[in-house]
């Protein structure tokens, strides 16, 4: 009944085809800018060094990180395409960094003189990219500030200043005043750059979207867009849909899977799992399944109404979603011990997504993917 190589009754299960067509799409609306492959968190949870090596083999240009530490783990497994750091790091990593051959992010003068100092220290010729605060204020130079950071770079020869960046805080645009406050940004970085440009400073590499962006503003795609979210198969709002032709839906890359354990007919008005927050509403046979908010189910989703899917149809929880387990009523529905059932995913003509768990938990997508938990176990098919 197990996974070949899976010690449990339970996993995530993840789809080569769906990313390498993911990546083809997102390249084509994107063109010609380059598409930079965001894979920090673990690859959105998915798995960092598995989706970056799928994702340069399907056409991605590069990868990005947000930690020193996932950048080199993904050169211990040898992966050379340039891997971006997303924002600026403390100074006594700067070294482990450029040992490793990342670009680093420097968004203030002491991270400029940082890098200056330690890539002179070590020699050759070390990538940087300057990121600006356009409105997000989370990090980043002012844009007053961007023409002094720039001269202390291009000082040394030791360092190459590759690339100019912002990023959007609200490019989703759900109304007109994120859309213009989300243009307001991208004005500002464009009058950022052509200054620079005036002055043949500009760095060749220009940068803004994430997948909102890329997706809902053409104008924002510039050289490069880094690309997240969309990479695996969700759009960052549903409108988003709309820059997207039929035949280039994106595919979730991962379903949760997982298969039956016991069974056990119940009364009706018992109350399965702890706390007995709800009576059966009659006799009913309950399935334990061995998948908890340990493993990346939000407890909070059994009083939202969350369902499974079992034998192509949806069942909802019996009970309070436990650390290891969780219990499914199936009414008077067959279901035997190794039935499989799917949390995230698709069986028959249903399916769950990650959009259907954070509407129902009152968060969003990107918290759903990267809390699926470590000790689940990836595999990859197809």
């Amino acid at each position: 009944m197990s996974v070949a190589g899976v010690r449990r009754l339970a996993w995530a299960e993840l789809s080569t085809s769906a990313l390498t067509h993911n990546v083809g799409v997102l390249r084509s609306v994107v063109a010609p800018a380059k598409l930079c492959a965001v894979v920090k968190a673990n690859g959105y949870g998915h798995g960092a060094v598995a989706v970056a090596r799928a994702a340069l083999a399907a056409g991605a240009d590069s990868l990005a990180v947000a930690l020193v530490d996932e950048g080199i783990e993904l050169r211990a497994a040898g992966i050379d395409a340039p891997i971006l750091l997303l924002g600026e790091i403390p100074a006594d990593t700067v070294a482990d960094a450029l040992g490793a051959s990342l670009t680093l992010t420097v968004g203030s003068l002491e991270g400029a003189r940082a890098a200056v100092s330690v890539a002179e220290n070590l020699g050759g010729r070390h990538r940087v990219h300057v990121k600006v605060d356009t409105g997000m204020h989370r990090l980043g130079a002012a844009p007053e500030s961007v023409d002094a950071l720039v001269d202390e770079l291009r000082r040394s020869e030791a360092v190459e200043v590759e690339g100019l960046y912002t990023h959007f805080a609200v490019a989703e645009a759900k109304n007109a005043e994120d859309r213009d406050f989300t243009l307001a940004q991208l004005a500002t970085f464009v009058d950022v750059a052509e200054k620079l440009r005036a002055r043949d400073a500009l760095p060749p590499v220009r940068h803004a979207a994430n997948s909102a962006g890329a997706l809902g503003f053409s104008e924002a795609r510039l050289d490069m867009v880094r690309v997240g979210l969309a990479l695996y198969g969700y759009l960052p709002a549903a409108s988003l849909a709309q820059s997207l032709e039929p035949h280039q839906a994106l595919r979730p890359v991962m379903s949760v899977r997982a298969r039956v354990v016991a069974t056990r007919r119940l009364t009706k008005g018992e109350r399965p799992s702890y706390g007995r927050r709800r009576a059966l509403s009659g006799d009913a046979t309950v399935a334990t399944v061995p998948f908890g908010y340990a493993d990346g189910l939000p407890r909070r989703l059994f009083e939202a109404g969350a369902e499974v899917l079992l034998r192509g149809r949806r069942y909802p929880l019996a009970g309070t979603v436990t650390m290891d387990q969780v219990v499914v009523d199936v009414g008077d529905d067959e279901v035997r011990v190794g039935d499989e059932v799917v949390l995230l995913g698709r069986q028959g003509t249903q399916e769950i997504t990650a959009d259907e768990w954070s509407r129902l938990g009152g968060t969003i997508s990107w918290e759903i993917l990267c809390g699926i938990g470590a000790r689940v176990p990836r595999v990859w098919v197809d």
